[in-house]
């Protein structure tokens, strides 16, 4: 995860020892929330029905290994660059940019 790797630090006095094994359902139910943890997609399916029709805040807690990453996959992440550059490289950037903006597809929600 981008900037999400909690270390201790280490001996260097950097950020670099050990991660921090933080238990986040735990966190979120200390402050006040109700956890559903699940381990299935039907489990997952279940924990959002249950979500929306509670009037309570509700955390769905997935465990996940942090070392292992998705596969590669067909898409394409909205990152805008620069609208204005003195850099032939960042006008091509751009260009590119806003040729694929209009190629995407809008998201649609599972509520839709």
């Amino acid at each position: 995860g981008f900037g999400t790797a909690l270390r201790a630090r280490g001996q260097s006095g950097l950020l670099d020892g050990d991660r921090l094994n933080i238990d986040l359902a735990a966190n979120a139910a200390s402050l006040g929330a109700r956890v559903a943890a699940v381990s299935s997609v039907e489990e997952l399916r279940a924990a959002l029905v249950e979500a929306r029709a509670s009037d309570d805040t509700t955390v769905v807690h997935i465990e996940t290994d942090p070392d292992v990453s998705v596969p590669n996959y067909d898409s394409w992440w909205n990152v805008p660059v620069a609208e204005v550059s003195d850099s032939d490289e960042v006008r091509a950037a751009r260009a590119d940019y806003v040729a694929k903006r209009e190629r995407a597809r809008p998201f649609v929600s599972p509520s839709d």
